[in-house]
């Protein structure tokens, strides 16, 4: 018997789909068809896949071609298929010409032509609407979200916010966007979304002002610096069924929703500890040492372990104490203990200070370690008692991950979708009064 093997997506099945496994049946008595995985995908930095992996397996299953479907779920894995299934025939579309060659020392390569005039990407471009989205801000970070929000299908950015009119120019001329704006009424004519980058205390006002013009946003950390203005921009988004998001990037990573799906089914028992470190070391002259500006180790740095922290405990604080180093009314080093009932949790946190920077999260049956920078988790281990035991998890994070928060907040305006399980308003709510509390120096012990 003649087995042939082929692979592909296959999102929104199409006729060139149809044709090319028609022609790759032909090569042969069985046929054996690799459907990539969903982490796969996103590994490749394909963050435009239409249906899961489950629903794309079907699809195949339902054409009558595939006398078998498997999942393609790493690189280098098709050197393996070939071999345990004793492949005669490698088949793949002639736009792939050339790229398989080395597949030759294992089997027949045959590259298939492609159907002129259809591809998925096509598909996609017919039936999808693409979102403008404007920036407000130009510093740091919103340099590297444009080059990140290139990876994500059904999104354009469009246009830059800043009061400075020659740095917004600058800025649009840097990354070749359409308009430059330093009013914000002209900003928002011809945009459907906003990201904001701009400085803390600037977020809600910003958030407010966006949402009453109708647009969806997606808002960089911290939301707010006040709870229960976190709350009310959340009801306003609600009201006018408009997304609001906090760009707490950790939250959208395939590796960290992983961890946290891995712990929630009990593999380490009860959670009874979290310990998260973060810390970076700033020149002083940057904003995060100026006080005027919210700057510190607090409003800085605690957003992404707070998240962990909820996530993993839930919102019921039963206790905070925090212990910090100040520089100039500026905490360069903070130290927060939170207690929950039949748990305690603890943030490690630092401007001026340096720290190991990894998370440990300790059960009844085991603990799990994510070595530093574990807020770019890439790899994690479950550990035992009986090292034997131990699992080792290996993901992939793409380049500075922005393009995962982008994709949710992308994702849930397309689908109507104002609230999302990664990153919930009621955590943002509670980040931000933890946040304020501090600021208002309750539980706090300056060392």
């Amino acid at each position: 018997m003649k087995k042939v093997i082929t692979y592909g997506t296959y999102d929104l099945l199409h006729e060139g789909h149809l044709n090319l496994l028609r022609r790759a049946k032909e090569l042969g008595d069985y046929l054996i068809v690799g459907v990539t995985s969903d982490s796969f995908d996103q590994e490749r930095g394909k963050l435009n896949v239409h249906n899961n992996v489950l629903e794309r397996i079907q699809a195949i299953k339902d054409t009558g071609f595939a006398d078998e479907v498997i999942i393609e779920e790493h690189i280098g894995q098709k050197i393996d298929d070939i071999q345990f299934h004793q492949i005669d025939v490698f088949a793949i579309g002639s736009d792939w010409e050339g790229k398989f060659d080395y597949l030759k020392e294992y089997c027949e390569v045959v590259y298939l032509p492609r159907t002129e005039g259809i591809s998925s990407t096509m598909l996609r471009a017919g039936k999808d609407r693409v979102f403008k989205l404007g920036i407000i801000g130009s510093g740091r970070i919103a340099n590297r979200f444009v080059p990140e929000a290139r990876y994500v299908s059904r999104v354009e950015v469009v246009s830059i916010y800043n009061p400075d009119s020659s740095e917004a120019f600058e800025f649009k001329q840097r990354f070749g966007l359409n308009e430059s704006h330093s009013d914000l009424s002209e900003f928002y004519k011809n945009i459907d979304a906003v990201y904001i980058a701009s400085p803390h205390l600037t977020h809600y006002e910003y958030i407010k002002s966006s949402l009453l013009n109708g647009k969806h946003v997606l808002c960089e950390i911290p939301l707010c610096l006040k709870g229960e203005e976190a709350k009310e921009v959340y009801e306003l988004a609600k009201s006018r069924n408009l997304v609001l998001l906090e760009a707490c990037k950790t939250a959208f990573c395939p590796a960290f929703l992983h961890l946290v799906r891995i712990i929630k089914s009990g593999i380490i028992g009860d959670v009874v500890d979290v310990q998260a470190s973060l810390s970076k070391l700033v020149d002083r002259s940057m904003r995060e040492f100026n006080g005027s500006e919210a700057g510190g180790s607090i409003t800085e740095l605690s957003p992404l372990p707070l998240m962990v922290i909820l996530k993993l405990l839930g919102r019921k604080i039963k206790n905070v104490t925090y212990y910090s180093l100040f520089e100039n009314d500026v905490d360069i080093f903070t130290k927060g203990i939170f207690t929950f009932s039949g748990a305690v949790a603890s943030i490690t946190i630092g401007l001026g200070v340096k720290t190991e920077g990894n998370l440990v999260v300790s059960g009844t049956k085991g603990y799990l370690y994510v070595p530093s920078p574990w807020w770019k988790t890439e790899y994690f281990e479950i550990r035992y008692e009986d090292q034997n035991n131990n699992r080792k998890f290996y993901y992939h994070f793409a380049e500075e991950g922005l393009r995962y928060e982008i994709q949710e907040f992308i994702s849930m305006i397309a689908g109507q979708r104002t609230s999302t399980y990664k990153m919930k308003a009621e955590e943002s709510i509670t980040i931000a009064d933890i946040i304020e509390c501090f600021r208002k120096g309750e539980n706090l012990t300056r060392l």
